[in-house]
């Protein structure tokens, strides 16, 4: 790849780190720039081949990253932060960069992780964000990343590292102090998620290890679909029935949430159906539907990475009777194949709705984050950020209180 950015936007210079490969008492050098973006076919080779010899999650492999490159909106700067040692590429990152305005008087440079600061276009929604490095060297590639951009931002830049797991905020507060700038969480959610070790250590029944109103309400509701005929779950193999069900799944979806639905934004849903067409075949991407007899009562969209499923996206039938529970039936079906199959967890990502906490035996945080210098624009952002979260909390919890009387009235036991 040529076409190494300007060093004064972004850091060109090598890294000294204490290499994991080697003796200790030797160094690594580890090279690393911002280059611009080279034809994806290009891009694709280098990426799987590092893929091929690095941990990382669903979202930093080339079936997500490639199919985002390949949507983005013309307006987005799309660059590749590279590392290298020895001539080896071992980390590399999308880089892209926007300018916004804020208080002052003069527009910030944002540069973005893995996303574009297009705000309609980034409700994708990436988490456990990162930067694809190899096994041998991850945490010094991924620290020699973060000081290069943190390094080199001008007084008014932020670096934005959007949906991150608490291993990597830690190591991106602790560049931030190194380099004398400051960390704002711009967002701070909770990923839940079952760990299917602890549900085999109790002897693998999944319905027996859940508290007790949500063992009953999963049996009426399950009880009360059983009516209609059998109830099934099942996974669609073929590309053309997984987009029928996607396209089934985003009018449910839309029923539920209207404007405020991700399949307002047309861009969502080019991107998705890419994804499901190239996913699909591998199994990669995971589209069930759980029926009650005929009629569909619950779609999953969901990815399959290293032996952990990832619930992305959902559309359910909601009806006036509150004991149907298609989503809670939908959700407890999809984890008890998912453990049939042999693997290893089901994640539900960030965000906080019911059913998450009544069926997760395990949590970590997910953090929004944005790295830069101190200024009053940041301080007056920071503020109106926490005003905006504290006014959030309190209508999530109101509207949670609204909920649960409702469901009371209808029912004694669990929403």
């Amino acid at each position: 790849m040529s076409g190494v950015l300007d060093v004064s936007a972004v850091g060109a210079e090598p890294y000294r780190v204490a290499s994991v490969e080697q003796d200790m008492s030797q160094d690594t050098v580890i090279d690393v720039t911002v280059e611009t973006l080279p034809d994806i076919a290009r891009l694709e080779t280098i990426w799987k081949e590092l893929e091929a010899r690095a941990p990382h999650s669903f979202y930093l492999s080339w079936l997500w990253i490639g199919t985002w490159l390949r949507h983005l909106p013309g307006a987005a700067q799309p660059h590749v932060l590279v590392a290298r040692t020895s001539s080896r590429i071992v980390g590399l990152a999308i880089i892209c960069r926007r300018r916004a305005w804020s208080f002052g008087p003069h527009a910030r440079a944002r540069w973005l992780l893995n996303e574009t600061g297009d705000v309609r276009f980034d409700r994708l929604f990436i988490e456990y964000n990162n930067i694809l490095a190899e096994r041998s060297l991850a945490d010094a590639t991924r620290v020699a990343c973060l000081e290069a951009l943190a390094h080199h931002l001008r007084y008014s830049d932020q670096l934005v590292l959007s949906g991150i797991d608490p291993d990597f905020e830690l190591a991106a507060c602790r560049t931030a102090g190194r380099a004398g700038l400051l960390t704002d969480v711009r967002a701070d959610d909770t990923a839940r998620w079952i760990d299917f070790a602890k549900v085999l250590q109790k002897g693998g029944n999944f319905r027996a290890t859940l508290g007790r109103n949500t063992r009953q309400a999963v049996s009426r509701a399950m009880r009360l679909y059983a009516e209609r005929g059998p109830i099934a779950f099942r996974t669609m193999e073929v590309t053309s029935e997984a987009l029928a069900a996607f396209d089934l799944l985003a009018e449910l979806h839309q029923a539920r949430w209207g404007r405020k639905g991700a399949f307002a934004n047309p861009s969502f849903r080019r991107f998705h159906e890419e994804l499901i067409a190239l996913g699909v075949p591998t199994g990669t991407v995971r589209i069930s539907r759980t029926l009650a007899g005929d009629q569909t009562i619950g779609i999953l969209y969901n990815f399959v990475h290293d032996g952990r499923v990832y619930n992305y996206q959902s559309g359910f039938l909601y009806e006036r009777d509150g004991r149907l529970k298609p989503g809670l039936v939908s959700h407890v079906l999809a984890i008890e194949d998912s453990i049939g199959r042999g693997e290893r967890g089901y994640d539900f990502l960030a965000g906080s709705a019911g059913h998450k906490s009544h069926l997760a035996n395990t949590e970590h945080s997910m953090k929004w984050i944005a790295i830069g210098r101190d200024s009053p624009e940041r301080r007056i952002e920071a503020k109106l950020r926490g005003a905006r979260r504290v006014l959030g909390t309190i209508a999530t919890n109101m509207k949670e209180a609204v909920a649960r009387r409702a469901d009371q009235r209808r029912s004694p036991t669990l929403h």
